[in-house]
């Protein structure tokens, strides 16, 4: 479940960070509105993967992802500009992803929660 936290966590981010683009510099009610709805939803449902998930992995996931989608919403819906570095940049995020998850660092970490708990008393 902590892997699902995660993907809508950086769902809901990459909605708040478009709504940041639509608010027009905070000019428009509903987008801006959004814009913390959406980042207090993520960082809720970031902090719910967290549980399982080491910190480390899950917030690099979080924001290479999260980087990588919004830039993708830029050069698609924003109409910015497709440069080679651009490219090259997004596909070595996605390859960094896939690296932390292929380490077997973004294993959920039951060891970890159960020394938290042990901490915990």
């Amino acid at each position: 479940m902590s892997w699902v936290y995660l993907l809508l966590a950086i769902l809901t981010e990459v909605s708040g960070t478009t709504a940041m683009k639509i608010s027009q510099g905070f000019s428009k009610l509903l987008p801006t509105v959004l814009i913390f709805v959406f980042y207090g939803l993520s960082l809720s449902l970031l902090t719910l993967a967290l549980k399982n998930i080491s910190v480390s992995i899950a917030y690099a996931i979080w924001a290479g992802l999260g980087t990588a989608i919004i830039a993708l919403i830029g050069i698609w819906w924003f109409r910015e500009p497709v440069t080679l570095m651009k490219i090259i940049s997004i596909l070595l995020i996605i390859a960094g992803v896939i690296g932390l998850n292929l380490s077997g660092g973004a294993q959920e970490s039951g060891e970890t929660s159960r020394q938290i708990e042990k901490a915990q008393g």
